[in-house]
């Protein structure tokens, strides 16, 4: 009894609605989270009212030392009171000069157990999170949604463009046939971009690139970092991701689990869809392989070969490169 009592208590805890006061630059703003989000969390909802983005900010809460430097800290476990009022530091984008890539690197990717990572898409907390964001977040759409199509979902940094090489043109950094792979994919999917950077961003590269506005294919949307969701796991600890069940939420007469694909070069990425997503080999040094990644080429006889299969999310796209158009055939009429 008593330790049921107790889960229950921690249950209320984590699931309890906190509506926070942060003062910034002589303004107040609210922010509503739980007690099972984190400190990256609570950054990611601030960021959404100031434009400040986390790697900016420094929070500071009475009595509380410096635990709100801590990302990964559950807010349950801070003894945070909707009635005090927080202070955040920090300064906008767009008044400061230098690269918003300076934020940290992530290398370091890995590969979750099967047990593990089906636990983590199957925990009723995380379903929340995703509920909650899903409420939050609007997608604003560039293009139409078009039926019959399906969705392919893409990442930036290293994914379409090196991010941490410099270059005096930003086009010396894009991923050798860009252009040529979103023309060929636009004939079978919906496009939409992906970053764990902020919407700024987003749009300033994709411009940059002439992905926007090119008249061979059109981007149905953008989405960054305020869409994903953190989650944590046993072995690895708390992280962020990107649950494709916010689009299919958002669009569900257009697409679902059985007609997404996404690539990135991270596959943490995908933990909360894990038969949706391929990771890719990601673009670095730009300069020094430019002329031979031959990575979108191969990934455009990929799309165009699975086109036409009903289920896209029956596939296993860790063995991509094996398949052929004769491949596909075999299995669609097996």
């Amino acid at each position: 009894m008593a330790a049921d009592a107790a889960a229950t208590a921690s249950s209320s805890v984590t699931e309890e609605e906190l509506t926070l006061t942060v003062k910034w630059s002589g303004k107040e703003y609210t922010v509503r989270v739980c007690g099972d989000d984190s400190v990256a969390e609570l950054k990611r909802r601030i960021c959404e009212v100031t434009n400040v983005l986390p790697q900016r900010q420094k929070l500071l809460y009475p009595k509380i030392g410096n635990k709100l430097s801590d990302d990964s800290l559950l807010l349950s476990q801070i003894p945070l009171k909707s009635s005090l009022k927080m202070t955040m530091i920090g300064t906008v984008e767009g008044d400061i000069i230098v690269d918003p890539v300076e934020a940290p690197e992530i290398i370091d990717d890995f590969e979750l157990g099967q047990d593990e990572a089906v636990d983590i898409k199957d925990k009723e907390v995380n379903k929340q999170k995703l509920k909650r964001r899903i409420d939050q977040y609007k997608i604003e759409l560039k293009a139409p949604c078009r039926k019959g199509k399906k969705l392919l979902v893409l990442d930036i940094d290293y994914t379409l463009f090196d991010h941490r090489s410099s270059a005096e043109n930003p086009l010396q950094l894009m991923r050798p046939y860009l252009h040529e792979f979103l023309t060929a994919a636009y004939a079978e999917y919906d496009i939409m971009i992906w970053s764990a950077t902020s919407m700024k961003w987003v749009e300033l590269k994709m411009g940059q690139l002439g992905v926007l506005n090119n008249l061979n294919y059109k981007i149905t949307a953008l989405l960054d970092h305020l869409a994903m969701i953190t989650v944590q796991s046993d072995s690895r600890g708390l992280f962020d991701c990107k649950p494709l069940g916010l689009i299919w939420a958002k669009f569900p007469e257009f697409y679902s689990s059985k007609n997404t694909i996404m690539f990135d070069d991270l596959r943490r990425n995908f933990v909360m869809n894990p038969q949706n997503g391929l990771t890719i080999k990601p673009f670095r040094k730009a300069h020094a392989n430019r002329d031979t990644d031959q990575e979108l080429v191969k990934l455009t006889r990929y799309l165009l070969a699975i086109a036409e299969l009903d289920d896209l999310s029956a596939l296993d796209h860790s063995n991509w490169q094996l398949f052929t158009d004769d491949n596909v055939k075999r299995r669609r009429h097996a």
